[in-house]
């Protein structure tokens, strides 16, 4: 699973394309489980449900003296859990195509559209005064002033959102009852906040108007890290609504997915055998 968002990247301007800024270090590992159903050979609804990281670092960039530089510089971190549902159709369109009966030695390329729901939770790294160092939740820190009545079309973000699944893949069939496959799966939401980075810098006096004053310590850490050296005193500014994040694009994520499975209703076909043949 690897994230797309306002965090990370490669070199140049980021961009929307899934392979350009794929960075894999930051390919995780996830787990999921679905169950497909054929009213037809051609045609398949798949209910399915996954877990995963997302996970993305300004610091991990490779500065080679291009627009890349201020992402570096901006050094903003993030990692979120993910767990996510969805439905969709799967559509294999060479089913027609196919020149002889039973699914052994087939490959059978197939296409995904769906909708799904997820739920995240993007967490910074908080280097405490004591020295130590803890992830701490960034939704309630609302670090881009989501709910401050000094910036009224900030609203606060929900946790749970959700997504339109797309994708493509290829299954071959072993035995009659079981195949291996592999999808690409991408992702599309209709947040900016997977990643909890949006839009501009705020003035940040006002974390100590808004939140508890430990709140107001992690957020003036974590809002702002350009310059930042740990176990330092963060830098106090009171930004010029310098740009933190694209609001333009929302966020997305994709998997590549090794599939394995079974089929239940193997013996459909042996069972058809003993209908009225008024019914082929």
């Amino acid at each position: 699973m690897f994230f797309l968002g306002d965090l990370g990247g490669n070199r140049g301007v980021g961009q929307s394309t899934w392979l350009k800024d794929v960075q894999f270090p930051l390919i995780n590992l996830s787990k999921g489980i679905y169950l497909n159903i054929y009213p037809s050979e051609w045609l398949g609804f798949r209910l399915a449900v996954n877990h995963g990281r997302v996970e993305g670092y300004d610091n991990i960039i490779k500065d080679n003296g291009g627009a890349e530089l201020y992402r570096k510089n901006r050094n903003l971190q993030f990692q979120s859990s993910l767990l996510e549902g969805y439905a969709a159709l799967e559509i294999s369109p060479t089913v027609f195509m196919e020149r002889y009966d039973g699914l052994q030695g087939k490959l059978r390329p197939y296409g995904l559209v769906g909708v799904g729901v997820f739920r995240f939770n993007p967490k910074g790294l908080y280097y405490a005064p004591d020295g130590s160092t803890r992830w701490v939740a960034l939704q309630p820190l609302r670090l881009e002033g989501q709910g401050f009545a000094e910036y009224p079309d900030r609203k606060p973000y929900s946790l749970t959102q959700l997504e339109v699944p797309m994708g493509f893949g290829v299954k071959y069939y072993i035995k009659e009852n079981l195949f291996v496959g592999i999808e690409i799966l991408h992702r599309q939401t209709f947040t900016d906040y997977v990643d909890d980075v949006s839009t501009t810098y705020i003035d940040n006096t006002l974390f100590a108007k808004y939140l508890t004053p430990e709140q107001a310590t992690m957020a003036n850490q974590l809002y702002y890290r350009k310059y930042f050296v740990p176990n330092n005193p963060p830098q106090l500014r009171v930004p010029d609504e310098d740009q933190r994040g694209d609001p333009v694009q929302n966020d997305a994520y994709f998997s590549t997915i090794l599939r394995l499975g079974w089929r239940l209703n193997h013996m459909s076909s042996e069972l058809q055998q003993l209908r009225c043949p008024l019914f082929y």
